[in-house]
Parts: C-alpha cells; structure tokens; sequence
C-alpha cells in the first residue's frame, strides 16, 4: 500500500494478465455486523481487510464480540442478540465508513446501553437524520452531538417494550439505500411481532438491498418483500449463524479492471485482464457495469467466479446510462468516457453528493484538469471525449475518496502519453489496500522513470536514495549492496577476486537469491545486512566490481529493478552504464575529510574500532581506484546534476532531490 503525499504514474502502453480482487466492503460489513448479532460462531472467508472493516471490527470488539482471526478466516463469536449490561458511556470512533455508521446507529439503539458515535470531519457531514427519524419514529432515543441530521450521535438504551411497532416505520429511499439496509439489519433485534418498513419515494441503489436481504436469509431472517415498498421482518425473526459464508470478491472493484480490459492493448504476447473472484452472477448489483461495459464495446466473458475482459469496439462508444442500479461502480464510467467516440452522460446519479465526497463536483474538477468537456447537475454528469492532443498531465485531487483515485489510475493509459499524478493515493485503504500493487502486476509502461544517484563511498548516497524512494512510493536498488553480496557469495565459496575465478564469481552472481526489504539485504532469505556492511566487506565489492564478466551478470539483474511506478537506485555508475535513459541524475559528494568523518561515526556506534587518519586513506585510495578503472570508472553523466552534500543535513539533501524532480515532471508543485 502507498502511503506517499502523491503518486506519480507514468504514461502506461497496456495491460495484460491475471487480477484477484479483494472481499467485498458492502458484503464484508454486512457479514460482520450480522455474525455479531447472531447465537453461535461464524467462520468467515476472504473478507475484505480495509480501513472499513477495521473500523467495523474494533467497534464489535468494544461491544464484547469473540474475535479470532486464523490466517485467510476469521471466527466470530455473536452477541445472540443481546449486550453485557453496562453502566458506562461506550465511545465508538467509525472513521468515514458508512457501512460501519448507519447499520450500528440502528443496531446499538435496539441493542440498549449508551453510545457515542463519531467519525472523521467527512463522516460528519454525511446525512443521517433520514435513519434517525425513522429509529425515533418507533421510540429510539438519539441526540445529535453536532449538526442536526449529521454524527457524530449519542444513542440512549429503550426497553423493548417502551417501542411503537405496530405501525409501519416509515424511512425515505431517495438519500442512501444504507439508511433501509441499516433498519433491515437491526430490526429482527426487537421482532416480538411482525414489523413493517414502508419506503417513502423512489429507492436508490436497489441492488444493495439484494445484498442486505440475500444475507439475512443466509443468517436465519426471511424477509418478505412487496415491491420495492413495502418490507415485513417476521415475528419471531432471530439471528443464526450459518457456520461458514464465503465473501464474494469486491465488485465495484473489478470495475477497474473491467475497464482496464476495455481500454488497454495487451502486453507481451498476452492481451486481455482475467479477474478471479467474482463472476458474472454475482449478488452484488454492480456486477451490472459488464452489461456497460459491453455496451461501451467490451468483450467479457465469465465463469464460476471470474471475468476476462478484452478490447473490442475502439474508440469506445459512447453511452446515455440511469446509473442507479450501479452508484459506486459508475464513476469508472466517467473515466472511460474520455476513450469514447463522444460524448457520455450518466444520469439519476444524485446519491453520488452524499458519499464520501460530493462525487459530482469531484468526478467533474479532476476530469477537467485532464482536458476534458464537462457538464454537471444535480443527478447527472456528462462527459466529453478527449483528442490525442487534448490531454494535459494532471494532479488528481482524491478528496480522501477511494473511488475517486482507482477510477483515475485509468487516465494513465491515455494515447498522449502523459503522466498523471494521483494525490494522496492511501485513501485507497478503504477498500483495496493493494490496488496499485494490483494495476501494477498487469499494466505495462512504454518507460519506467529512474532517479539514478552515484557517487563516491561514504558520499551518504544510499541513505538518500532510499529516503527518496520511500518518499516517492518507488523501488529501490542498492546497487552497492549487490556487489558486496557478490563478494560475500565468493568469501564463502573459497574464491577470490582474480582474473582466474572470474567465470565462477559471474555465475554466482548471475543467481543471487537477493532481495532489498524494509531496509535489510536478504540473501537466500539470510539477512546479511551486517555481514556486507564491513570494511572488509567493502573492499571486496570494489574489487569483484572491476571484474567485466562479473559486471555484465549483474547488469540484468539491476535492470529487472525497473518496475512500476518506477525506481531509484544508487551506485557508481547507474547514470553512465546502468540506466543512462534515466529521467534524473544525481552526482552526490562530498570532502574525503568529511566522509571519513561519517563513516568513523558510523563504526565506532557499531562498536567497531577504527581511526579517522585509516579511514581517510582507505577512502581516498578507493577513490582513485574506482575513478581509474578500465570498466566503467566513477565519473558523473554528463547530464547529471551535482550535489555536495559536505555541509548539508540529509533531509536538505532529499529536499533538494525531490526539488530537481518535481522540476522534470509536467506537474504543478503539489
């Protein structure tokens, strides 16, 4: 997961290959909150782990749920119905999760005890006043802590019997399907007698109450339904676990990748995106995209539990949609219109301004930072498509909205071939942690940007540059770190660094097992992070590094750091040899005076013994060493920039590098 201030994605040529999706948040929220409610315990599988269901989780924990997570399941331990008598106020902090917030409003007044319920400044601009008036319409006693109608809230317990359930319970349908979904959820708590729920007006996003009343029969509560008006909870009704559910994969999800399928040319031989975990009969209403999908020109096909998706009509086709059926998944609708052969509107979109941001206004400013024609109301939105020449490199706002940065990741594939900046790309936690690592797995770039910083030993060239890359969201190649593995590999396979086990010493390197993760070296799973970071150790790379067959083996393997989003890698010659395309290029140094001075700091902390006078020899005798070598000696590109770091700290180092990148992007400072 990204948790960078922005996350910079080069222009992207295609994509191809295999996606699993996470759990559905819609389905996993549900499921919790109903195993928690239920007698007995509910083993679940592959339940979405996002910011939503950790909200969920840790409010069923506060409220005394058994909770047991065992590898990709977990067990939980119901209530049966009923809460341990309490006399304390219970504080629940919800973030901005409405599947969290509007089932628990219901639950906790049915449930008795006192509760407080907040959330993020988001969440407490988010209606909820419709679910309130319907809870207090039957006796629930709920005082608003804030703005009238908004969380956060404070829910008093009500005797059971203190309750007016006779007559209908009235709840609006045109604001969120979550307020219905919500009282479905909690009512058979009090269902001594039959209870009756009348929707007043038009019901949005009916698919969600499929969801709801398809899982209510999975947990023992048979709901009758007559239309879309009028919902009956049966006397009687009572929570059962059903032993094990299994949590379809996230639908509104696979949008993207449904998209990416129709957008994107393959890769590599492979052309279309597989999506495995949820399939053309899925209970989730926004499996209903593929039937826009195809009519945008898609090719999908399904099965028991997947999707493949290919280009077929190009350019898109445009379409005019009543997205109501699919509210979350028809914002990847407007991104697609951009590839359209004209203009698309989506329509009877209203619930979109009460999500986790005015979806609207949000879909509308950031299509427009890319070039394209808008227009927007009250319930719909029309999107005008972009000519080759009509992009524009774009820093995406997310508005702390997870859908708003997926469905803008599709930008990346534009035919102008510029980059697009998604601000803020953590917001993806709420549902699909490892979205971007996903889009990755698949897509390709027609160029993987590359900071390279060289420089002299003890120049502070690896702490910068591992700095950046974390800062950037980029992979990181120590380069440095490779040829001392390799001098290691041949410490302990009894050779040495001459012309006569060169062959031997290439062929160990060649087949490093290497990785670079959370700041150690793994060799073959062994961290030989210490073990590399010797003076010794140190002399032995510099040595195995002027053999050329040596060189050339790990030439390939530096290169295969080249993965999306992109790289920075630090060395000798990553800017002369390694990656001379590099889009920056940073010559580091500083006085051998000053980097004696560092790397004496550095050893004497490890216990190690040394002297300030050695140091400075070693240094400067390494130094003319690798300046003089046959094969790549230490010099600067000719186009790198030149950063003397002897008298800076390192973070105004990584400020200045961050400051040259920002420079050679198309980006408008952050």
């Amino acid at each position: 997961m990204f948790s960078t201030t922005f996350l910079d994605l080069p222009p992207l040529a295609g994509a191809a290959g295999t996606v699993r999706l996470p759990g559905s948040k819609s389905i996993s929220n549900r499921v919790l909150l109903l195993a928690a409610l239920a007698s007995g315990t509910t083993t679940i599988h592959d339940l979405l782990d996002s910011d939503d269901t950790r909200v969920m989780l840790d409010a069923l924990r506060a409220l005394g749920c058994g909770i047991d997570p065992d590898g990709n399941t977990l067990r939980i331990t119901g209530l049966g119905g009923q809460l341990k008598p309490s006399e304390t106020l219970l504080p629940l902090f919800l973030g901005n999760a409405g599947t969290a917030m509007r089932p628990l409003t219901a639950a906790l007044s049915l449930l008795g005890g006192e509760f407080e319920l907040s959330g993020v400044p988001r969440m407490h601009e988010r209606p909820i006043g419709d679910l309130v008036d319907a809870l207090t319409q039957l006796g629930c006693r709920i005082d608003y802590l804030g703005n009238p109608g908004y969380p956060p809230l404070r829910i008093h317990p009500v005797p059971h019997g203190d309750l007016a359930l006779d007559a209908p319970i009235r709840v609006r349908g045109d604001v969120s399907s979550q307020f219905l979904t919500a009282l479905l959820l909690a009512l058979p708590l009090a269902a001594a007698g039959d209870i009756v729920i009348e929707v007043v007006g038009e019901l949005i996003s009916k698919p969600y109450i499929e969801i709801t009343l398809n899982l209510l029969a999975r947990f023992g509560i048979q709901v009758r339904r007559d239309g879309w008006e009028r919902f009956t909870i049966p006397a009687g009704s009572s929570y059962s676990s059903p032993g094990d559910i299994h949590v379809e994969a996230d639908a509104s999800s696979a949008s993207y990748f449904i998209a990416l399928g129709a957008i994107a040319t393959g890769v590599s031989g492979k052309d279309g995106i597989r999506i495995e975990g949820v399939g053309a009969d899925s209970i989730q209403g926004d499996i209903r995209f593929i039937d826009a999908a195809r009519q945008m020109g898609a090719q999908v096909d399904s099965g028991p539990n997947w999707l493949e998706v290919r280009r077929g009509a190009w350019p898109l086709k445009a379409i005019d949609l009543d997205a109501n059926h699919i509210p979350d998944a028809a914002m990847t609708l407007a991104v697609m219109a951009l590839y359209a052969d004209g203009p698309s509107t989506l329509r009877n979109i209203a619930s979109w301004r009460v999500k986790e941001t005015d979806r609207i206004d949000a879909m509308a400013n950031e299509l427009k930072k890319l070039g394209a024609a808008v227009e927007a109301g009250p319930d719909f939105i029309r999107v005008h498509p972009l000519a080759q020449a009509g992009w524009r490199p774009a820093s995406i706002h997310t508005y702390d909205d997870h859908r708003v940065a997926m469905c803008f990741s599709l930008a990346a594939f534009n035919p102008a071939g510029v980059p697009v900046r998604i601000l803020d790309p953590h917001c993806v936690a709420k549902t699909f942690p490892d979205y971007f690592e996903t889009l990755f797995s698949v897509a390709e770039a027609a160029e993987v940007p590359v900071i390279c910083i060289d420089g002299p030993t003890a120049s502070g060239k690896g702490t910068l540059a591992a700095e950046v890359a974390r800062l950037l969201g980029y992979h990181y190649l120590d380069s440095g770190s490779l040829y001392r593995v390799t001098g290691l590999a041949m410490r302990r396979a009894g050779l040495s660094a001459d012309a006569q086990h060169e062959t031997q010493i290439a062929a160990l390197a060649a087949a490093l097992p290497l990785q670079f993760t959370e700041g150690k070296v793994l060799l073959a799973g062994e961290d030989v992070s210490d073990d590399i970071r010797t003076e010794a150790a140190g002399m032995d790379a510099s040595r195995v590094s002027t053999l050329p067959a040596v060189r050339e083996a790990l030439l390939a393997l530096q290169q295969r750091f080249r993965q999306l989003p992109g790289l920075v890698a630090d060395g000798r010659d990553m800017g002369t040899v390694i990656f001379p395309d590099a889009t920056l290029k940073v010559f580091l140094t500083a006085s051998a005076a000053q980097r004696a001075e560092r790397r004496h700091k550095q050893l004497i902390s490890k216990g190690i013994s040394t002297t300030l006078d050695s140091l400075r020899s070693d240094l400067e005798a390494r130094d003319a060493r690798d300046s003089s070598r046959s094969v790549a000696p230490l010099k600067p590109a000719q186009d790198a920039r030149h950063l003397d770091n002897s008298q800076l700290s390192i973070e105004q180092s990584i400020d200045r590098v961050l400051d040259w990148w920002q420079q050679v992007q198309p980006f408008k400072p952050a």
